[in-house]
């Protein structure tokens, strides 16, 4: 991992870590002295960033580390169980969003009022929103940009967090603004918000167990990788392709023919070639094996 990868992922990771610090005291204040179940609520849901910020500064570190005797491949995947475990996370926080709004609507619909919350809740669900919508874009750029998967899974975690303050904002709001019979509006857009999560963690895992089980990458990658070997003067016969994602970067193994009257030289001067070419593509940290063959008559 380039230095400068390495730290503009820990710059970021800290700053999302001190907002969400800021965000979680404000929304437990306000929850209590506010009283909002809500707010509370919510301020839990910002309490679990601070687990996710902790997997990504701790499994970048390890993830940039240079392969070793027991890593032959490097520890890239460590960024891919860094982005599952994210997934895993915003899933189980979704699960008890739903179960807790689904139980406080059940208690709506048998009579029971919901106490009606304060201002000062409904200013830091606005605040919380629009801080964490900020911090979403802004890690979630540095992700793209650095080809970073646990930080785009991380900048997803804070659009999560929006959305349920966003819900939190729009539940407290109608049982401060609305009648009674309007409170339940908090429970049922935490149950939409809860919904929306878990969409968001099954697409963030789908990939990474994807990965983990060595699945190829996709058909038009792999046909991508065909043509520009096959480009490559002196190369016959690009075929055995194999592919797989390691963490950020990927590997390839695949086989190619040359002419039988080839010296050893000139047959590693090809090889060199495809590798410029491929690192071109994908990077400078793609493992690349080549196996070379006689070109059959």
């Amino acid at each position: 991992m380039r230095k400068n990868r390495k730290k503009e992922i820990y710059k970021v990771t800290i700053v999302g870590f001190f907002v969400n610090l800021f965000l979680s005291l404000i929304k437990l204040i306000a929850g209590i002295v506010g009283h909002s179940g809500a707010m509370i609520a919510d301020s839990i849901h910002s309490v679990s960033d601070f687990a996710t910020d902790l997997v990504v500064l701790l499994f970048v570190r390890v993830a940039s580390k240079p392969k070793d005797e027991g890593h032959d491949y490097g520890h890239g995947k460590y960024e891919t169980m860094a982005t599952l475990i994210i997934g895993v996370l915003l899933l189980v926080v979704a699960v008890g969003i739903i179960l807790n709004s689904s139980f406080l609507i059940v208690d709506v619909l048998k009579g029971e009022v919901i106490r009606k919350p304060l201002m000062i809740a409904i200013y830091v669900a606005g605040i919380s929103v629009i801080s964490k919508e900020i911090l979403f874009w802004y890690t979630k750029n540095v992700g793209l940009k650095e080809n970073s998967p646990v930080v785009v899974a991380n900048a997803w975690h804070h659009r999560s967090d929006a959305l349920s303050s966003l819900g939190t904002l729009l539940g407290i709001a109608g049982a401060h603004f609305l009648s009674e019979k309007w409170r339940i509006l908090d429970p049922i857009a935490a149950l939409f918000v809860g919904a929306v999560i878990i969409k968001i963690a099954i697409d963030l895992m789908r990939p990474c167990i994807d990965e983990l089980l060595e699945k190829s990458l996709s058909f038009a990658e792999e046909s991508k990788i065909i043509n520009v070997i096959s480009s490559v003067e002196g190369v016959c016969n690009p075929h055995n392709l194999k592919t797989r994602k390691i963490g950020s970067n990927i590997a390839i193994e695949i086989h190619i023919r040359v002419e039988d009257s080839m010296t050893v030289k000139e047959s590693h001067d090809i090889t060199l070639e495809i590798e410029k070419s491929i690192k071109s593509l994908y990077g400078e940290d793609v493992q690349l094996i080549i196996h070379v063959e006689p070109k059959k008559e």
